[in-house]
């Protein structure tokens, strides 16, 4: 459940007993990242068991943008100027935020929420295969390329390609991919077009999810009908799913990336799907075959190939 802003080069950590205690801090950071979007798709799966997939997308929207707002108010930030910047801020909200959080919504009418997480692990595969179209930078190594297949083998393994994939929703599947695959698409975007930006990374994410919430006001209406009753269980874990695994989720991101880098803030993506099917099988009651954790670990091994660098 990850989503981008373009980075920068993070400040070396002081040394001695306050650079302990920025490291035990910046841990503590990357648990809770990793336990609060692990539970989103648990989230999601208990959202939608009372509300539309767009009215789910909707209210994480609201509610994260809610959160980035207070915080922006609180260090007085100013939302980006110039029609040129807004332009690729739309393209980016649709891609990172708009259009995967309303696929897996709609995934998981179909699917587990542990296949979803196990889903949502394939991104940095996506982005492998993707950079090295799109980016003349990102080089294939041998290493790389062989994380891709790696990685792809445990995605057949998960949706269990020796059965015919008979045991999975195809439909749900493919929208759980579709969404993963649109996290790299638009990074690389935001790669493209507003790296080196003299915006902060809160301006850009406040002013992304805005939009995204705007976009999502938009369709929402369109596709469904106000619900005739709220049901509170339903509508907690909408509003922990904006609040925690959207808002308080990126900012506690975007600050791991300005401190320790981009490479060690992504490696939270290895730890989501654990997390995810341990809350789906314990809290959701959700079934679990012996496919879908050895699936799950080959696609987590491949994507950490993916991510190696060549040694200087």
């Amino acid at each position: 459940m990850t989503a981008a802003t373009p980075t920068r080069t993070p400040a070396h950590a002081p040394q001695g007993p306050q650079g302990r205690r920025a490291a035990v801090d910046r841990r503590l950071r990357f648990a809770f990242l990793s336990l609060v979007w692990g539970f989103s798709f648990l989230l999601i799966k208990v959202g939608t068991e009372a509300y539309a997939p767009f009215q789910v997308t909707f209210g994480r929207l609201l509610f994260g943008t809610l959160v980035l707002a207070a915080a922006m108010a609180v260090k007085r930030e100013r939302l980006p100027r110039g029609a040129r910047t807004w332009g690729h801020l739309v393209v980016a909200a649709f891609l990172l935020n708009a259009l995967p959080f309303s696929l897996f919504a709609y995934a998981e009418l179909t699917i587990p929420s542990t296949l979803a997480g196990i889903c949502n692990a394939t991104s940095p595969l996506w982005g492998m295969a993707l950079s090295l179209v799109a980016l003349c930078e990102d080089r294939p190594t041998r290493v790389r390329v062989a994380g891709l297949g790696l990685g792809f083998l445990g995605v057949l393994t998960v949706l269990g390609a020796w059965q015919g994939f008979s045991s999975l929703d195809a439909g749900g599947t493919t929208l759980a991919l579709l969404a993963s695959l649109s996290y790299p698409i638009g990074w690389i975007y935001l790669r493209r077009t507003l790296a080196g930006t003299t915006d902060s990374h809160l301006s850009l994410t406040g002013a992304q999810l805005l939009l995204a919430t705007a976009q999502l006001a938009l369709v929402t209406p369109l596709f469904t009908t106000l619900p005739t009753s709220f049901p509170v269980l339903p509508l907690l874990a909408v509003v922990a799913l904006g609040t925690l695994g959207t808002g308080v989720a990126m900012l506690i991101q975007y600050g791991l990336v300005s401190e320790a880098g981009p490479t060690t803030a992504q490696m939270v993506t290895y730890f989501i799907p654990v997390i995810a099917t341990a809350a789906g099988v314990a809290l959701l009651g959700e079934s679990l075959t012996w496919s879908t954790p050895v699936g799950a670990a080959i696609v987590l091994a491949g994507a950490a190939l993916t991510q190696a660098r060549p040694r200087r």
